[in-house]
């Protein structure tokens, strides 16, 4: 039921610059236990990028090779990340906001996005943001997409704070995240469902 409370009218129905953590019983394998920060969210749909999923098989310098980028010394311990399953060969970098290029996006306070070779660039050559994260690929939805899996109960929400999105422990992000909104993980069903 809607409001005319203008506390409840000025709330933004969007994720944009919130997180996204998987339910235990999420059914697809790729989102399992993920954190998602969500960059954009929208009528038209939605964007974010998984926080807590490195990718062992392909390194930084690996990666710059690839790219043909001469390698510096900053970024040789860069991990890169499983953004999401779609489009898993294009790259993002999530990044503290006092970094700027003209295909910057402001995604909420302190936090933008740049998806060119020239912020690779100068993560490599030690000029880059002061907190990043890289990621291949992005998990996307549909207009509406979003919002059916969360009254399915596949997904919660979480307000993000700048140690889980660029905190290099991804192998507890989950389990922070879920406790940053006061839920106990082991209170959790595995099955989706309605009360």
């Amino acid at each position: 039921m809607f409001s005319n409370n203008s506390s409840d009218s000025d709330q933004d129905p969007y994720l944009s610059g919130q997180l996204l953590i998987a339910m235990p019983g999420m059914r697809d394998e790729r989102f399992s236990k993920s954190v998602i920060y969500m960059c954009a969210h929208t009528e038209e749909g939605a964007m974010g990028l998984v926080l807590n999923q490195v990718m062992e098989s392909l390194s930084f310098p690996d990666l710059l090779e690839q790219l043909g980028i001469d390698e510096g010394d900053a970024g040789s311990d860069v991990p890169i990340h499983f953004g999401g399953p779609v489009e898993a060969g294009r790259g993002f970098v999530l990044h503290s906001n006092e970094y700027q290029q003209d295909a910057t996006m402001e995604v909420d306070d302190g936090v933008a996005l740049t998806a060119t070779i020239d912020i690779l660039k100068a993560i490599a050559r030690g000029y880059g943001p002061r907190r990043s994260l890289l990621a291949l690929g992005y998990a996307g939805w549909g207009p509406g997409q979003l919002d059916d899996e969360i009254r399915a109960n596949g997904w919660l929400q979480a307000p993000a704070d700048s140690e889980l999105i660029f905190g290099e422990d991804y192998l507890t992000k989950w389990e922070r995240s879920i406790a940053k909104i006061g839920i106990d993980p082991r209170m959790l069903s595995d099955e989706a469902g309605h009360a």
